[in-house]
């Protein structure tokens, strides 16, 4: 059987830390050679000398994802070093806890330069390459607040908003021009990821992921699927199938619940100084990995991944169980 993942070149953005760089390492353990985007140079070149260990080829590549030129200077350095990129995957995002009268014009700018824009950016730079060779994936790192925003990450939840809109725009687009390039998003839910401790934060006090807590290597395997089996979304989680099915069956419902309870489910009780170092304009140094500081309550495996990458075995079993219950039923008369 062919080999689907060894020696693909794949770009994955926001590498140098979280749910980007768990996801670097997971192409890397299936054999591909990885380029890193990050604006950390120095977490950058950790990861790509981690992954040079498991037996790949890796580039580091500081970029800032807000910036069109730099992400298109980072495509044509990785295709001369590495060749034809295969699988672009977006996961860079900054974002600002803050409730909306709190913000400024420019703090809403930069979030949505970097998590929207980013990955526009992205998009754009492997499509220029992809065309020609009429082959592909690229690979947009969405979440629940896709499809339901929650308080205080306005910013966040509109950029994400955003790109579902952009990536179904481009779908349509491959689809009439019957393109062999594919594009899916991967709807993540609360990872337990260093963002929480470095992300701008106007609360007051320190912020936390909305639990269940997923450990950052869930997504990963998500991702790693989503971009060489044509899924046109993954979700990753039972509480995003929850949000999105729940948003579609009653939005007011949710806005009056979170209302209520989406402030203290996204801070604790520790307070923190107005003036801590914050990664929205600059990398806040420091020896940052995948994870952040909730491993004690977090979650390392998906059950409806699970389902989503056995479709087959799933539905036998499925088909299984209902067989057995209709004659079940039938010999008891029931």
């Amino acid at each position: 059987m062919r080999d689907i993942y060894r020696n693909r070149v794949v770009v994955v953005t926001g590498a140098g830390a979280g749910v980007g760089r768990a996801t670097a390492r997971a192409f890397a353990a299936k054999g591909c050679d990885v380029a890193l985007l990050s604006r950390d140079s120095d977490r950058l070149e950790t990861a790509a000398a981690e992954l040079v260990g498991m037996g790949v080829r890796a580039l580091a590549v500081p970029t800032d994802v807000a910036d069109a030129e730099a992400v298109e200077a980072a495509a044509e350095q990785i295709e001369r070093d590495l060749g034809p990129i295969d699988v672009w995957v977006n996961v860079a995002m900054a974002t600002v806890f803050s409730p909306v009268e709190d913000l400024t014009a420019e703090e809403v700018k930069r979030g949505t330069e970097v998590t929207y824009l980013g990955q526009v950016h992205g998009i754009m730079s492997a499509l220029k390459r992809m065309r020609p060779r009429n082959r592909g994936a690229i690979v947009n790192v969405g979440s629940a607040l896709v499809y339901r925003s929650v308080p205080l990450q306005a910013v966040y939840c509109g950029a994400k908003a955003a790109i579902r809109g952009f990536t179904d725009s481009l779908r349509c687009e491959l689809l009439h021009q019957r393109s062999n390039i594919h594009i899916t998003m991967v709807q993540l839910p609360a990872v337990n990821t260093p963002q929480f401790d470095w992300a701008m934060n106007k609360t007051g006090y320190k912020a936390r992921p909305v639990a269940p807590v997923y450990e950052p290597e869930v997504p990963a395997r998500a991702i790693v699927f989503a971009a060489f089996h044509r899924r046109r979304e993954v979700w990753v989680g039972i509480p995003t199938v929850a949000a999105i099915v729940g948003n579609f069956v009653a939005p007011g419902l949710l806005d009056r619940y979170l209302g209520r309870t989406g402030y203290k489910s996204q801070t604790t009780g520790t307070k923190i100084a107005p003036d801590q170092p914050n990664n929205l304009y600059e990398p806040v140094p420091g020896a940052y990995g995948e994870r952040g500081r909730f491993t004690s309550e977090a979650y390392n495996g998906s059950f409806e991944l699970f389902i989503d990458r056995h479709r087959v075995a799933a539905c036998a079993t499925l088909g299984a169980v209902l067989v057995g219950l209709h004659l079940l039923a039938r010999r008891y008369d029931i």
